[in-house]
């Protein structure tokens, strides 16, 4: 029969073992413990051995700590600084020797505040301002400002106020008031680092800026005005843009073209003055012969596109000369009506006709 069956009356174990009165062996553990404390607690001692367990066991959980993923632990010996403790489990000396502050060092820490300002051509003007900052150096957070937050919250102001001063109500109302934000930011930085404060500013932005409420209209009308005058500046510009290029290509055709008309009549009065230096040479050199030909010559010109009629009878020359199409009306010649006799020139009287 096995030992822990029905039956077997616990009077067996597993390695044969009778038990005395019916006792397993963690029974009688049990008891002999319970006696060593009840001597324990009898004793004059007992009140110092209660405090010795007490004490030791404090300082094994005070031994260690743990920093977490997002946090910096700043570790002091007997209040003054030792080092700085990185996220995850670290060994360290129990209290009151070693102590620890965690600090939330990437945590984002924000300041808003709402604050009316005077301007640099004093004017009054109404700004919500908002400084992101993170602790940078956990031990300078501790121990360099008594009231870090609030220190922040003042030297933003101081900021603000000093970007603001500096400029006029106009330019922080347009599009040039985005540098103002980070001359403010810029100037939070210095003045956190002079304090030595271990906080780093991350952003600083403004909302809602506006003049008061009395002078409010006001300055719509004007800003209303001056959003015209800026469409009609750019509509200006994209018409100059548009016109001025044509004007110039215009203005560079019609160069052009004088040019080339200038080389043209230059370059046809060289021709022209060089062929009457042609004729003027040969006309010296045969006078009658150069005369004559300039003469047939003239008269091929002029012939040439007239019907011509001619009667040699009578020893006379009868010349039609109709009208052209086109031109006004002119009266015919009725046929065989006697024209002029047509002969080379002659004479002294050519002579004139042929000099130039």
């Amino acid at each position: 029969m096995a030992w822990n069956e029905p039956g077997n009356n616990g009077q067996r174990d597993p390695w044969n073992r009778k038990r005395q009165g019916g006792k397993s062996p963690l029974d009688d553990l049990l008891n002999n413990a319970r006696n060593r404390l009840g001597k324990m607690g009898q004793g004059p001692g007992s009140i110092l051995t209660g405090v010795a367990v007490v004490l030791v066991v404090g300082l094994l959980f005070s031994s260690y700590t743990i920093i977490g993923a997002r946090q910096a632990g700043v570790v002091l010996r007997f209040g003054e600084y030792s080092r700085t403790l990185p996220p995850g489990f670290h060994l360290k000396l129990p209290q009151p020797i070693e102590s620890v502050t965690k600090v939330e060092a990437t945590r984002i820490r924000s300041v808003t505040d709402k604050v009316a300002m005077l301007t640099k051509d004093e004017n009054i003007i109404t700004i919500d301002f908002t400084v992101q900052y993170q602790v940078d150096d956990s031990r300078k957070y501790l121990f360099s400002l008594n009231d870090p937050d609030g220190t922040i919250g003042a030297a933003a102001e101081a900021a603000v106020r000093s970007a603001i001063g500096s400029s006029d109500m106009d330019q922080i109302l347009s599009a040039a008031g985005a540098s103002l934000v980070a001359q403010a930011q810029e100037t939070l930085q210095k003045t956190l680092d002079t304090y030595d404060s271990g906080l780093r500013v991350t952003e600083v932005s403004f909302q809602n800026v506006a003049p008061p409420n009395e002078v409010r209209d006001a300055f719509d009308d004007v800003n209303n005005a001056r959003e015209d005058k800026q469409s009609i500046e750019n509509a200006a510009l994209a018409y100059a843009s548009k016109v001025v290029p044509v004007a110039r290509g215009d203005a560079a055709r019609i160069a052009a073209e004088a040019a080339g008309y200038k080389a043209e009549r230059v370059a046809r009065a060289t021709g022209d003055a060089a062929r009457f230096e042609l004729l003027l040479k040969q006309y010296k050199a045969a006078p009658e012969v150069t005369r004559k030909r300039l003469w047939l010559e003239t008269m091929e010109q002029v012939m040439a596109k007239n019907p011509k009629v001619i009667d040699g009878s009578n020893g006379r020359n009868i010349i039609n000369l109709p009208a052209l199409q086109g031109s006004p009306t002119a009266a015919q010649p009725e046929a065989g009506t006697t024209g002029a006799v047509v002969s080379p020139p002659t004479g002294n009287a050519a002579d004139k006709g042929a000099q130039p």
